[in-house]
C-alpha cells in the first residue's frame, strides 16, 4: 500500500493541494481549536478569509 501512495506522489497530482491549519476560538467555551483542511492551491486565501 505504501508503494501505491509513493507512486501517486511522483505523478504530480498531489502537488496542487496545500494543508491549511487555522486556529479558531470557540464561542461557547472560549477555548482555541485547530481546523485543518486540504485545500487546492487556488483556494488557500479563501480558506483563511472565512
Amino acid at each position: 500500500m505504501a508503494k501505491k501512495v509513493v507512486a501517486t506522489l511522483k505523478t504530480g497530482t498531489g502537488k496542487s493541494y496545500t494543508r491549511c491549519i487555522k486556529m479558531e476560538k470557540s464561542p461557547k467555551t472560549g477555548a482555541y481549536a485547530f481546523k485543518e483542511e486540504m485545500v487546492p492551491n487556488e483556494n488557500v486565501k479563501d480558506f483563511f478569509k472565512k
